[in-house]
């Protein structure tokens, strides 16, 4: 795309609307080597800071990534999680997306239920709840690490199921006939632990999303708390707000 010296767009907008292009169009592939900023300036006939301008800004949106002493790199596309008031998951936003989801289990074990995940899911204080924890991964690419507690007393078959394939709430869902209603989450942006870096293949210091949410029936009562961290640098947030009625 060519540049307009004349244009009320600043060089550095253009040049950073200009290699995006390039990367739509499948010139630049996910995690290949972009052009060095000599090249770059000698390309499209611009000064080096008009370059750094157009990458800073393209490392801010997430569209590039560095790596120190080789380079500036494509970025991953990121995934769109959608929540717009019902019910979501990660596979089905991986779905929605085309890609294929699949998870590893870490833990899938029977616990007394820790004060603080007794009063989310309002059972007694060490009543027996399912401890589920996964990575997600898209067409194979670690993207969060999920940790899902519920009632044991409410779903005594569920380890029976293979979770490294199967969605939980598709079998909250179908198998056991519940609609299921999302009634409170929080958002917190975060630095990966060591832990969560592991998981996901992350260098520290890395950004993670943090979320945490209480999934209820219908009648109010709750059924999963869930905290999950996803990738800062593949996973995007999106809301869409109803106006409030007059």
């Amino acid at each position: 795309m060519p540049l307009l010296r004349e244009s009320a767009s600043p060089m550095y907008i253009q040049l950073k609307e200009s290699i995006i292009a390039d990367i739509m169009a499948g010139h630049h592939e996910p995690h290949q080597r972009l052009p060095s900023e000599r090249e770059l300036c000698q390309r499209y006939g611009v000064s080096r800071m008009t370059v750094r301008q157009a990458l800073a800004e393209l490392m801010r949106e997430g569209a590039i990534y560095t790596r120190i002493g080789k380079g500036t790199f494509v970025s991953m596309p990121q995934l769109i999680k959608q929540q717009i008031g019902a019910v979501s998951s990660f596979s089905r936003d991986v779905i929605a997306q085309g890609n294929t989801p699949s998870s590893r289990v870490l833990e899938a074990t029977v616990i007394p239920a820790p004060p603080m995940v007794a009063r989310m899911l309002q059972i007694a204080p060490e009543a027996d709840v399912i401890l589920l924890v996964r990575v997600r991964l898209s067409d194979g690419e670690p993207l969060a690490i999920e940790t899902a507690f519920l009632p044991f007393a409410l779903f005594p078959d569920l380890l029976r199921h293979d979770f490294s394939s199967e969605s939980l709430y598709d079998l909250l869902e179908h198998e056991y006939q519940l609609a299921l209603v999302q009634a409170e989450q929080t958002i917190t942006a975060a630095l990966a632990d060591a832990r969560e870096a592991d998981a996901l293949g992350l260098q520290l210091p890395a950004a993670v999303l943090k979320l945490q949410h209480i999934t209820q029936r219908e009648d109010g009562i709750p059924v999963a708390f869930v905290r999950s961290s996803y990738r800062g640098d593949r996973y995007t947030l999106h809301t869409t707000l109803q106006p409030k009625a007059q």
